[in-house]
């Protein structure tokens, strides 16, 4: 185990310094790094911290106000990271404990704060806990923080319920005694080097209060909370009386998720960050049946914010957005809690994909409205690595090349999550594309030769790019007071396929219309243009938005 290296309690001189600067994360744009495609420091073809410190000039000139990181603590990687052996420790590949702080000493010099992952649904099963477990057999007291649980059948042959796991078959697997003969089964909703952790046991709750504050007294702003839903089962572990249980997540009632008694640990959790000083916070991955049962995350004395998933599931319609947004504001706005937005993470197809219906270039132009739309509403939004870039998905890779554990599974996920974590493209015009620091060196996903136009380097100065596009939206939004802070916004009449808001402050009001249709259509010029996700045309006192086209007005 690892020391600490800092250490960061409150004191009244602290809250004095801070008055200026609480509440950061209610507008906040938010970068979400996927540590091994983001920057490679060390030449391994792994994106590593050192990398990734390397680069945060990038990130402040991009005018993001956080960076998120993907976890990088010591893992098998049999889940890309999420699968956690030692939750106060760094990965080999991604560098050392040192680099970490590092890389938070680095992002708070540039007026940067930094979020880092939790996983506490689970751990590896390399975790010197559940190592123990198997070791002692059953009757160990060790057992208790993880469901180990006898099979039903005559031997026990069994699974202990039906529930079933995140990537596909039973969510249990059965394990073999000293002797060799089967023993008892343990729980695991995701893949089974991933136990779950019993959270009716108080050492796993003292344990990861301990966590908390090793990587605050490090120095971090936050944790984002993976599987926030997860840890409490209902009691008894109930079977659930159906199959192809995937298919249910997000809209019913689970006796694994979203059970009540998380809020409980919650509260405890937010004990704990507002001891220190510079608003830390937390943020849950809760899926949920509504957005109203997301809320309940938010009440004041639990966590700060909760991804908007039922937002980043939108498709491309107007009236779908238009009601999600409101159901959003409303459901947040219950709780005193502000909205956030996201087009894509390290899960999902990439939205400029998801968006193109086979046109590339229609995506992309989809894609710059989209995000011009979501900064233009109240709250906090994220951003994933690469989107400032336009980058595609990758749809093209080969069996051999791809790593997604649940690509090689027969059930459950689909196992598309290579494509959207191939490494980014920094300079010159054959891969790896600068992400590294050996020309031609190793990527660990390989890269399509078409991103040598994509690079930051190639779009760097170009009006037209795609991430000048981006620095100059962050800029307006940040600059103009109607932008990003609030909690409500005043729909507008438009025709059929617009989307029309205005938002007010007492510097300021601006508005926002949003073509989300195939026609272009023309309306009132609702005041003086800020900036357009393409080009329009105007009229007089009309204004002719083209199809796809979101625009920002002063007014």
């Amino acid at each position: 185990m690892s020391q600490h290296l800092t250490d960061a309690p409150r004191s009244a001189a602290d809250n004095a310094a801070d008055a200026g600067r609480r509440d950061w994360w209610r507008d906040a744009v938010i970068y979400q790094v996927y540590p091994r495609s983001f920057a490679d420091g060390n030449g391994d073809g792994m994106g590593d911290l050192p990398g990734i410190t390397a680069r945060l000039p990038y990130l402040r000139s991009l005018g993001v106000d956080a960076v998120w990181l993907s976890p990088f603590y010591a893992s098998p990687q049999a889940d890309g990271g999420y699968d956690v052996a030692d939750y106060r420790a760094v990965d080999p590949m991604f560098g050392t404990l040192t680099d970490a702080d590092d890389l938070v000493r680095a992002t708070h010099a540039l007026d940067l704060r930094v979020i880092v992952d939790v996983v506490p649904n689970h751990c590896s099963d390399q975790h010197e806990w559940f190592k123990q477990a198997l070791r002692e057999g059953p009757g160990s007291p060790i057992r208790e923080r993880f469901h180990f649980r006898p099979g039903k059948g005559a031997s026990g042959e069994l699974p202990p319920n039906d529930w079933e796991s995140i990537f596909g078959g039973p969510a249990w697997t059965r394990t073999v005694n000293a002797d060799g003969a089967p023993g008892d089964w343990y729980l695991h909703l995701f893949a089974p080097e991933q136990p779950d952790f019993n959270w009716d046991h108080p050492a796993v709750h003292d344990e990861f209060r301990s966590i908390l504050r090793f990587w605050l007294d490090l120095g971090i702003d936050g944790f984002r909370i993976d599987v926030a839903h997860g840890m409490v089962k209902a009691a008894g572990l109930p079977d659930i009386g159906s199959h192809e249980q995937l298919k249910l997540l997000g809209t019913a009632s689970m006796p694994y998720f979203d059970q009540d008694g998380v809020h409980e640990i919650y509260r405890s959790w937010r004990k704990i960050l507002d001891e220190y000083a510079g608003d830390r916070i937390a943020v849950a991955e809760a899926w949920t049946p509504t957005v109203e049962r997301s809320a309940l995350y938010l009440r004041p004395d639990e966590l700060h914010q909760a991804f908007n998933f039922e937002y980043l599931t939108s498709g491309w319609d107007a009236a779908a957005l238009r009601r999600v947004i409101d159901t959003s504001l409303a459901a947040m706005g219950s709780v005193g809690a502000p909205a956030t937005w996201v087009l894509s993470n390290h899960d999902v197809v990439r939205h400029s994909t998801r968006f193109a219906d086979g046109d590339q270039a229609l995506g992309l132009r989809r894609a710059r409205a989209a995000t011009l739309l979501m900064l233009a509403l109240p709250g906090s939004a994220y951003l994933y690595q690469g989107e400032e870039l336009g980058l595609p998905e990758v749809t093209d890779l080969p069996d051999e090349v791809r790593q997604d554990p649940a690509f090689f599974r027969n059930a459950g996920q689909d196992g598309t999550r290579d494509g959207c974590r191939v490494p980014l493209p920094w300079s010159g015009t054959t891969a790896p594309y600068g992400f590294g620091p050996v020309e031609g060196g190793p990527s660990w996903l390989p890269q399509p030769d078409a991103w040598a136009g994509l690079s930051v380097e190639a779009q760097e100065g170009d009006p037209a790019s795609t991430l000048e596009f981006y620095r100059e939206a962050l800029a307006v939004r940040r600059e103009h007071p109607a932008l990003g802070a609030g909690s409500e916004v005043t729909w507008l009449a438009a025709p059929s396929g617009v989307l029309a808001f205005r938002r007010d402050s007492a510097e300021g009001s601006f508005v926002c219309t949003a073509n989300v249709g195939g026609t272009p259509v023309t309306i009132p010029a609702p005041g003086r243009a800020l900036l357009a996700g393409a080009g329009f045309t105007a009229d007089g006192a009309n204004a002719v938005i083209p199809a796809d086209t979101t625009i920002w007005w002063a007014i």
